[in-house]
């Protein structure tokens, strides 16, 4: 069976989950009737994330979504065919194959790198606000490895150290991830386009943090979504050039203006 098109062929939304759509208590209540409004319109709501599949899946129910969704930072692309059979698309080295790679990415940077799966349940609240079923839904990797991040003068050595590994590292919010090294959500897009055939849909992305920069650089219009102390600074000379639009407020309430304000004029004929 060939795969199922995103329906809508004209706009995608695309965002990010943690900090972006969702608060850092992972609400997302203030985005939920502008989720309608999209499915009323035909248009995907489609993740993409830092999170596993299992966890992505479980918000995809919550908030009925029936979409394609990209996973671990790019590292796998999923969906539907046209039977309603789920599909997955591996697009980079596998959790196996990474873990010992940051053992000895640790031991270049001489800085512990604790890996996510390896937290206890105290440090997964304190460091994640994630517990019990929660925690260990984030802890199943199977195309990345996230971890602890090191001191500020580590984070600026660790992307040379993994690109000499033919790895890569990349910083979400609260942790570090290590990738295969042409892994990226950007590139997982474009893959998912592919797939489904549709080089002609138009996307609205939406992020936070520097793991988002490939998927705004690909986007037909990208959206910096601020936290509680405004955007990531990161994003500053591209919210300077225009490069990018920001977000009114953070989190899901920002989010939901955004897509709004951004497709509320272009959905007409």
């Amino acid at each position: 069976m060939s795969d199922q098109q995103a329906p809508g062929a004209t706009w995608w939304v695309v965002s990010d989950l943690d900090g972006t759509l969702l608060d850092h208590t992972y609400r997302w209540d203030a985005a939920a009737s502008t989720i309608r409004w999209l499915q009323q319109r035909g248009i995907p709501v489609i993740p993409c994330t830092s999170k596993t599949a299992e966890e992505v899946e479980r918000f995809r129910r919550a908030a009925g979504l029936s979409d394609p969704f990209i996973v671990e930072n790019g590292g796998a692309i999923h969906g539907q065919n046209a039977a309603g059979e789920p599909w997955e698309q591996a697009l980079g080295a596998d959790h196996t194959t990474l873990r010992p790679q940051l053992a000895e990415l640790e031991a270049q940077l001489g800085e512990p790198l604790r890996a996510l799966e390896d937290l206890t349940e105290e440090e997964g609240q304190r460091l994640l606000g994630l517990g019990g079923a929660d925690l260990a839904r984030a802890q199943r990797r199977r195309w990345s490895v996230p971890f602890v991040p090191p001191s500020a003068p580590g984070r600026q050595r660790l992307p040379a150290l993994a690109a000499s590994m033919g790895l890569q590292v990349v910083q979400g919010n609260r942790m570090g991830h290590l990738l295969g090294g042409n892994v990226s959500k950007g590139r997982a897009l474009t893959v998912l386009k592919q797939r489904l055939q549709a080089p002609q849909a138009r996307v609205l992305a939406l992020g936070d943090s520097p793991n988002d920069l490939p998927l705004l650089e690909v986007a037909d219009v990208a959206v910096v979504v601020p936290g509680a102390e405004g955007p990531h600074p990161g994003f500053r000379e591209a919210l300077e050039a225009q490069r990018f639009l920001l977000a009114p407020q953070p989190h899901a309430a920002g989010w939901a203006a955004a897509v709004r304000s951004v497709l509320d004029g272009k959905l007409g004929p």
